[in-house]
């Protein structure tokens, strides 16, 4: 018996972190109020294990197609949660070193 090459007739499987990418993803956008940090740190897991299905995805497209857009959307949600996260973290610096530089001025002038 020789055992053909072709995968159609395999069944579909999950990516191993799709649901953990859409998790995060979620988690991030969620999170980026809260200083900045949490939705950063989220995002970018996220990233990481995004990556890492895709390479397992173009290694064989048919059988983690319905899982790799679930990966996918985790990776969007990830990328806006990051974006929107540093954006929040930047403008709290700016606010403190604003409030900082106000009262070493109102300091100097009493």
């Amino acid at each position: 018996m020789e055992e053909s090459l072709d995968n159609s007739n395999q069944k579909p499987q999950t990516l191993p972190n799709a649901t953990a990418v859409l998790v995060l993803g979620i988690i991030s956008i969620v999170t980026c109020a809260a200083w900045g940090i949490p939705g950063l740190v989220c995002g970018i897991i996220s990233m990481v294990l995004h990556k890492k299905d895709k390479v397992l995805y173009e290694s064989n497209n048919a059988m983690y197609e319905i899982s790799f857009k679930t990966s996918r959307a985790g990776y969007i949600c990830g990328l806006i949660g990051l974006i929107l996260s540093a954006v929040y973290l930047l403008i709290i610096v700016f606010y403190l070193i604003f409030i900082g530089t106000m009262f070493a001025s109102f300091a100097t002038h009493r």
